[in-house]
């Protein structure tokens, strides 16, 4: 189910700023390459989501990472000064356009990532548990 709210956010995302920065770049060129940044942000982190494997992990923590730390400077500098952002982006207002799901989305996908970890180190402790057993004769 994350990995498909995230697919979702790449891709609308994407489309939206795309569709921006190809429509109407003058009006807003921050707020349109912020809202394309968050689109690579979700796409990064919809792949490696996605693959999983112990290295994917580490960049979807990093990536997750960037992206809560991004809605929250995002969210506070559309509110601090509305000029800069004349249309909404995904991270603006914290994702307010979004229903808040900007902000709460990486809070889910790094608390995912962290079960995770933690499960892939108690898999590991058990196999060198498992490979501590005596053998026994026959």
């Amino acid at each position: 189910m994350l990995i498909a709210i995230y697919a979702l956010f790449a891709l609308s995302a994407s489309a939206r700023a795309g569709v921006q920065i190809v429509t109407k770049f003058h009006n807003a060129p921050v707020a349109y390459l912020l809202s394309a940044f968050a689109a690579v942000v979700y796409i990064i982190a919809t792949v490696t989501l996605a693959v999983g494997s112990p290295r994917a992990r580490r960049i979807a923590v990093i990536s997750c990472s960037i992206e809560l730390v991004g809605v929250l400077a995002i969210g506070t500098w559309s509110l601090a000064d509305p000029a800069t952002f004349p249309d909404a982006t995904v991270w603006s207002g914290y994702g307010s356009g979004y229903g808040f799901v900007p902000l709460v989305l990486p809070v889910f996908g790094l608390l995912w990532l962290r079960h995770w970890n933690r499960r892939a180190s108690q898999d590991a402790a058990d196999v060198v548990a498992d490979s501590k057993e005596p053998v026994p004769p026959y």
